[in-house]
């Protein structure tokens, strides 16, 4: 059984001119010619073929892929053996990195892309992934979620530094109204309501006023969320939902 050098080039992956080069210097010489003087290869040939192209795969020069296939002490089991061995030495590599570039994006799935110093100096003792993977399964497929990457990739430490500022600014007037005896659905407190809408809209995604009243939900029902704004004025997680309902409310 013979085959065509265009057979071959479609059997190897690889094309004409590469098995013309081949055969010109003389790594892969075909076993026969047609009577028209066409290449003609054999089972032996392609075998040959396929020993080339793995240690091509594996980085050799043509010149060492000759050497190595010439070598009259070593067997087409051997070469196997070798290429077995390279193969797996190359799979682990390549796992390594796989596990090193996961790591890195594990890192910088939030986009806060800073040094441990600089994250600590912006969010103090708090985490800012700790929950990204979470985040990611929940909204991972929304838009708003989408829209936030996408922001946040860009953010320096200065940027994030504003946001807090920001934030705690916005949080100490909240808890001052609070003490002021307003009620959540007063003008003031759904003023600072729309503020708080604002901030996202501003930093993070595009929320609407039912997005904003379902974060607000959010607030109350998540042990977690409730805790940050407890954490900031006791009442404060129920009093701002109350607040954001009432400015959604007021703007429907």
């Amino acid at each position: 059984m013979s085959y065509s050098v265009g057979q071959v080039a479609g059997f190897a992956g690889v094309t004409v001119r590469t098995l013309h080069h081949y055969d010109a210097i003389g790594l892969l010489s075909p076993s026969a010619r047609s009577h028209a003087g066409h290449r003609r290869y054999d089972d032996g040939d392609l075998d040959r073929l396929q020993q080339i192209l793995f240690y091509r795969e594996l980085g050799f020069p043509l010149e060492e892929v000759a050497a190595l296939l010439d070598d009259p002490g070593t067997d087409p089991q051997e070469h196997l053996r070798r290429q077995h061995g390279l193969l797996t030495a190359r799979i682990e590599e390549l796992q390594k990195m796989a596990a090193a570039v996961e790591h890195a994006m594990e890192a910088r799935k939030m986009g806060i892309n800073l040094s441990p110093e600089e994250k600590f100096e912006v969010f103090g003792d708090h985490d800012p992934d700790q929950y990204a993977e979470e985040v990611e399964e929940r909204w991972g497929n929304t838009e708003a979620y989408a829209e936030s990457q996408r922001r946040v990739a860009t953010y320096t430490k200065e940027d994030w530094l504003r946001i807090r500022t920001e934030q705690e600014e916005w949080n100490n007037r909240f808890a001052a109204l609070m003490d002021s005896g307003e009620e959540p659905g007063s003008e003031p407190a759904m003023d600072l309501a729309e503020e708080h809408r604002q901030q996202i809209c501003r930093d993070f995604y595009e929320c609407g006023y039912e997005l904003h009243t379902c974060l607000g939900e959010m607030y109350v029902a998540d042990e977690r969320f409730t805790a940050t704004y407890e954490a900031i004025k006791p009442g404060m997680a129920q009093y701002l939902r109350d607040a954001i309902l009432a400015n959604a409310a007021r703007n429907a």
